[in-house]
């Protein structure tokens, strides 16, 4: 075979096809398939288009009886944070309270008479056992929640036994009991008492301040 027509049908079989439209691309798919130029057609002139059995599925509409579930789920966490504001703005005021009964503790270290060491810290007891009583009055509005809200006040009260087993100590020389702590503070009456495990903590607590 001839050189010249050897190359010929080399060029003939190795070129690349010559490029193709998209607008020919989009054509000879339309053509072979029809129902896509169905639903494209159904998509510009805005009608529904038939859901198959397994394509998209409109959701169903809300049901008023999970609306109303939710809106009470809703109204539950609305008054549970309103009441757990509440009891820390008081529990606030309790750790403040103790921290200056503490502070005037701190001067039985120093040569000042013990009766005005006393006399000073007794003050901020009675303070602090009329914040409790508040907090006895916020839980009484949420009965059998006691635990529900204990964590809140629970570090506080183990600071507040601390401070007066150690005043205890000083007045008698004895350890403060339970039943003692529960009455300094007003506790002991109805749900809100003193727990059992918040009052041995302050007791072992009360070794800080003997250093």
């Amino acid at each position: 075979m001839r050189p010249a027509a050897t190359a010929a049908l080399r060029a003939a079989f190795l070129s690349p096809p010559p490029p193709i439209s998209a607008a020919a691309a989009a054509s000879r798919l339309l053509s072979r398939r029809p129902d896509v130029l169905l639903s494209l057609r159904r998509l510009c002139s805005g009608a529904p288009i038939a859901a198959s059995a397994s394509g998209y599925q409109p959701p169903p509409p809300p049901s008023p009886v999970m609306d109303a579930q939710f809106e009470s789920f809703r109204t539950q966490l609305e008054e549970c944070s309103t009441l757990r504001d509440r009891i820390r703005a008081v529990v606030t005021e309790v750790e403040s309270a103790s921290r200056v009964a503490s502070a005037a503790l701190l001067l039985v270290h120093q040569p000042v008479p013990l009766a005005d060491v006393l006399g000073k810290a007794k003050a901020q007891v009675d303070v602090i056992k009329g914040l409790y009583s508040q907090l006895g009055d916020i839980l009484k509005e949420c009965p059998g929640q006691y635990y529900r809200f204990h964590a809140d006040w629970r570090s506080e009260t183990q600071v507040v036994v601390s401070m007066l087993a150690f005043m205890h100590w000083l007045e008698t020389g004895d350890l403060l009991k339970h039943a003692e702590a529960q009455e300094k503070l007003g506790l002991g009456s109805g749900e809100f008492g003193l727990d059992v495990e918040d009052y041995l903590t302050g007791l072992c607590f009360m070794s800080n301040d003997f250093c």
